[in-house]
This record gives C-alpha cells, sequence and structure tokens, in this order.
C-alpha cells in the first residue's frame, strides 16, 4: 500500500514535492484548508515558500493545531526552506514563530535576498555528497544537544534531523536527486 502524504499546499513549492515523492510512489494530498485534515496523512510535507504567508494561512484557516499536533505525536515531517522556519523554536530575527516543535534557532532569509540565492554541494549524513539549491534560504545558527547536524555549509547548520523531523534549509525538490526523499520515505 503507498505511504500517504499530506503535503501543505497553501503556497511554494509544494508541486515540486508532489512530483518527486510521486515518482517514488507515494500518494500525495494536498492539505489547503481544514476540511482536507479529516484524513490524518502518514507523513507530512512543510515546503519552502513565504513563510509568513503560510504561518498567517496556517492560523486563519485553523490548520495549525492539529498539524502542530501531529508532529508532537510522531509524524515524520519533512520541511524545506520556509517549512524549516515554521518547525523552528526560535528565531533570530522574527518573533512570529509557528510550530516549535524542533528546538533550533533559525535566521530568515539569511544568506540575503533572491540575489543571494545559490547552488552549492555538501556532503548530507548518511547519503553523500549532495547538490544543494539555497533560494532565499535561512540557516540554523543553534541547535539543541538531541538535535543531529546532518549538514553544513559554509560554517552554517542547513539539515538537521530530530526525531522524526527532517529539516533542510535547501529545496531537494527542485533537483533529480531523490535520496533525501526516499530516506523521509523511510522514515514513516
Amino acid at each position: 500500500m503507498a505511504k500517504r502524504i499530506g503535503v501543505l499546499a497553501v503556497q511554494g513549492a509544494f508541486a515540486e514535492h508532489e512530483a518527486m515523492l510521486g515518482a517514488l510512489g507515494a500518494e500525495c494530498h494536498e492539505l489547503r484548508n481544514r476540511t482536507d485534515l479529516q484524513e490524518k496523512p502518514d507523513a507530512l510535507v512543510l515546503p519552502g515558500g513565504e513563510s509568513t504567508v503560510q504561518r498567517k494561512i496556517l492560523m486563519e484557516s485553523g490548520m495549525l493545531a492539529p498539524i502542530k499536533s501531529w508532529i508532537e505525536e510522531g509524524m515524520p515531517v519533512l520541511a524545506t526552506c520556509a517549512g524549516l522556519i515554521l518547525l523552528a523554536e526560535h528565531l533570530s530575527n522574527d518573533r512570529r514563530t509557528c510550530f516549535e516543535t524542533l528546538p533550533v534557532t533559525v535566521r530568515r532569509n539569511a544568506y540575503g535576498r533572491q540575489l543571494g540565492s545559490f547552488i552549492t554541494e555538501a556532503d548530507v549524513r548518511h547519503i553523500g555528497p549532495m547538490r544543494q539549491n539555497f533560494i532565499r534560504a535561512p540557516y540554523i545558527e543553534q541547535v539543541s544537544p538531541e538535535v543531529e547536524v546532518l549538514s553544513e555549509t559554509a560554517g552554517h547548520v542547513t539539515a538537521v534531523r530530530y526525531g522524526y523531523q527532517l529539516a533542510l534549509a535547501f529545496h531537494p525538490e527542485v533537483g533529480h536527486d531523490t535520496r533525501l526523499h526516499e530516506a523521509f520515505l523511510r522514515m514513516i
């Protein structure tokens, strides 16, 4: 039976995640409003995009509390870029947090605006070298001791795992390398 993945689809790069996960045999269901949460998925994707817009829609639609409960109960979650910001307990340059389930401190737009976007290759623990696309990306300034650091770029933490939360500052969904999505599916 295919793994059922709930993909937050209120804004951002959710279609790219759906395409990659679908190619790996997962069944993706878009989460756009509270009624989409009636059937609980096996796992969750929080895509890149505008974290402030996503947070506002989550709050206004009544989706924030149920999704936070799922994460706190141990539902596997893959969060990229804005998704990392939504999970973070603390933001160093913004007071507006969201789920607060990942014990890290994140800096929003850490590399600057759109012109500060870049592509690099860096090692990801348990996976190996990987092309990493940073688009108006955050990075992680501090991690709690129980958080596993998976990747660093230019001296900054850019990927972590905490329990069933896999959080990345970069966008693996915009390339062709499926290894991180495969690792996520194995967490289910």
